[in-house]
C-alpha cells in the first residue's frame, strides 16, 4: 500500500479552510491509495469551545472529503473534532477509496487538558480500506502497548496513529511508534502535525 503522509499545520478554528487544504491535497495525491493527515487537523488543535469547531459526520464538510477521496481514488484518514452524544470527540475518521466512511475512531487515551474538552471513546476501531485492515490511533494512545496489540488481534495489518504532539514529548514518540510496531509485528504509519 503506497502511503502519504501529510505532516501540515492546519488553519486554527477554520474547518473550511481546512476541508479545502484537504481536498486539494487528495486532488494531488496521484498513485497514492491512502493519505494520512494529523489528529484534529480539520478543527486545529484546540481545547476551548470546541463545539464551535466540531463536525457532524452526515455534515457538508464530510461529504465534501467523501466526494472527493471517491474521485480521486484515494482512501484518507484525517482528524476532526465531532459532534458526538455528550460532547465532542476527538475523533479519526476513514474513508474508502470509493468515499465510503470506513471506520471512525473516537479517542480513548485523552492527554491532560483533553480530558475537559473532549468526551472519550469507548472502543478501539480497526477500517477496511481496500482490502487491507487499517489499526487506527490518535496520538497518546500509541504510549499504550495493549492499543497496538489489540489492533492487531482484531486482524490490523498496518497500524496507522495520527498525532499532535508537542515537540517536548518527540522523544517518547520517537521510542513508542517503533515499539508498537515491533511488538505487533505490524508495519505502523505516524502522521504529527507541524507548527
Amino acid at each position: 500500500m503506497l502511503v502519504t503522509l501529510a505532516q501540515l499545520e492546519p488553519r486554527p478554528r477554520d474547518v473550511a479552510a481546512n476541508v479545502v487544504r484537504v481536498r486539494s491535497l487528495l486532488e494531488a495525491s496521484e498513485g497514492a491509495e491512502l493519505l494520512v493527515l494529523p489528529e484534529l487537523f480539520l478543527s486545529g488543535y484546540e481545547l476551548a469551545d470546541v463545539e464551535a469547531v466540531s463536525v457532524e459526520l452526515d455534515g457538508p464538510e464530510i461529504d465534501t472529503l467523501r466526494e472527493t477521496a471517491r474521485a480521486a481514488g484515494t482512501a484518507l484518514v484525517v482528524g476532526a473534532a465531532e459532534r458526538v452524544a455528550g460532547g465532542t470527540a476527538n475523533s479519526a475518521l476513514c474513508f474508502d477509496r470509493d468515499g465510503a466512511l470506513a471506520g471512525v475512531y473516537r479517542k480513548t487515551h485523552l492527554f491532560g487538558a483533553e480530558r475537559d474538552a473532549y468526551v472519550p471513546g469507548d472502543e478501539l476501531v480497526t477500517a477496511t480500506v481496500d482490502g487491507h485492515v487499517l489499526g487506527l490511533m490518535i496520538c497518546f494512545d500509541v504510549e499504550f502497548p495493549e492499543v497496538a496489540r489489540t489492533l492487531a488481534l482484531r486482524g490490523a495489518e498496518l497500524l496507522v496513529t495520527i498525532s499532535a504532539n508537542p515537540v517536548e514529548f518527540r522523544r517518547d514518540h520517537a521510542v513508542f511508534v517503533p515499539a508498537r510496531a515491533l511488538e505487533s509485528g505490524r508495519p505502523h504509519v505516524y502522521v504529527n502535525r507541524v507548527g
